[in-house]
Protein backbone atom coordinates (compact mmCIF):
# COMPACT_ATOMS: atom_id res chain seq x y z
CA UNK A 1 0.00 0.00 0.00
CA UNK A 2 1.80 3.25 -1.09
CA UNK A 3 0.54 6.25 1.42
CA UNK A 4 0.96 10.11 0.03
CA UNK A 5 0.10 13.41 2.23
CA UNK A 6 -0.88 16.40 0.36
CA UNK A 7 -1.58 19.37 2.40
CA UNK A 8 -2.92 22.52 0.66
CA UNK A 9 -2.00 25.87 1.58
CA UNK A 10 -2.32 29.57 0.19
CA UNK A 11 -0.25 32.33 1.08
CA UNK A 12 -1.53 34.84 3.75
CA UNK A 13 -3.53 32.04 5.57
CA UNK A 14 -3.40 31.97 9.47
CA UNK A 15 -4.82 28.08 9.33
CA UNK A 16 -2.34 27.09 6.78
CA UNK A 17 0.69 28.44 8.75
CA UNK A 18 -0.09 26.83 11.94
CA UNK A 19 -1.19 23.81 9.75
CA UNK A 20 2.73 23.89 8.16
CA UNK A 21 4.53 23.81 11.93
CA UNK A 22 2.11 20.84 12.79
CA UNK A 23 2.53 19.16 9.61
CA UNK A 24 6.71 19.35 10.36
CA UNK A 25 5.68 17.56 13.93
CA UNK A 26 3.80 14.74 12.29
CA UNK A 27 6.62 14.17 9.66
CA UNK A 28 9.15 14.07 12.35
CA UNK A 29 7.23 11.48 15.07
CA UNK A 30 5.83 9.51 12.19
CA UNK A 31 8.77 9.64 10.04
CA UNK A 32 6.63 10.70 6.87
CA UNK A 33 6.71 12.94 3.95
CA UNK A 34 4.13 15.40 3.61
CA UNK A 35 3.81 17.31 0.44
CA UNK A 36 2.73 20.72 0.84
CA UNK A 37 1.13 22.64 -2.82
CA UNK A 38 0.17 25.80 -3.03
CA UNK A 39 -3.60 26.07 -4.16
CA UNK A 40 -3.13 29.30 -5.66
CA UNK A 41 -0.34 28.58 -8.03
CA UNK A 42 -1.02 25.14 -8.95
CA UNK A 43 -5.36 25.34 -9.49
CA UNK A 44 -5.53 22.36 -11.42
CA UNK A 45 -5.49 20.37 -7.84
CA UNK A 46 -8.86 22.71 -6.68
CA UNK A 47 -10.82 20.62 -9.63
CA UNK A 48 -9.05 17.06 -9.07
CA UNK A 49 -9.75 17.45 -5.45
CA UNK A 50 -12.77 19.69 -5.23
CA UNK A 51 -11.17 21.89 -3.20
CA UNK A 52 -12.96 24.52 -0.85
CA UNK A 53 -10.75 25.82 1.90
CA UNK A 54 -7.40 26.20 2.70
CA UNK A 55 -5.83 24.29 4.98
CA UNK A 56 -7.02 21.15 3.32
CA UNK A 57 -4.89 17.89 3.99
CA UNK A 58 -5.46 14.70 1.76
CA UNK A 59 -4.11 11.11 2.09
CA UNK A 60 -4.04 9.19 -0.81
CA UNK A 61 -3.55 5.29 -0.50
CA UNK A 62 -2.60 3.93 -3.60
CA UNK A 63 -3.42 7.32 -5.50
CA UNK A 64 -6.80 7.19 -4.04
CA UNK A 65 -8.43 9.63 -1.64
CA UNK A 66 -9.22 8.18 1.72
CA UNK A 67 -9.41 10.85 3.27
CA UNK A 68 -9.84 14.70 2.99
CA UNK A 69 -9.89 17.47 6.23
CA UNK A 70 -10.42 20.48 5.26
CA UNK A 71 -9.21 22.81 8.03
CA UNK A 72 -6.55 22.72 10.68
CA UNK A 73 -5.81 19.13 10.85
CA UNK A 74 -4.44 19.22 14.96
CA UNK A 75 -1.34 17.08 15.68
CA UNK A 76 -2.69 14.50 17.86
CA UNK A 77 -6.01 13.40 15.35
CA UNK A 78 -3.58 13.87 12.55
CA UNK A 79 -1.23 11.48 13.86
CA UNK A 80 -4.12 8.83 14.48
CA UNK A 81 -5.75 9.50 11.25
CA UNK A 82 -2.22 8.57 9.94
CA UNK A 83 -1.54 5.52 11.74
CA UNK A 84 -4.49 3.99 9.84
CA UNK A 85 -2.53 4.00 6.68
CA UNK A 86 1.02 3.26 7.34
Amino acid sequence: MSVKILSFYQDGCMGCLEQESINEEVEAALSVSIESINAKEQPEYISRYSLKVTPTTIILSDDKVVEKVEGVLHQEEFSDLLKKYL
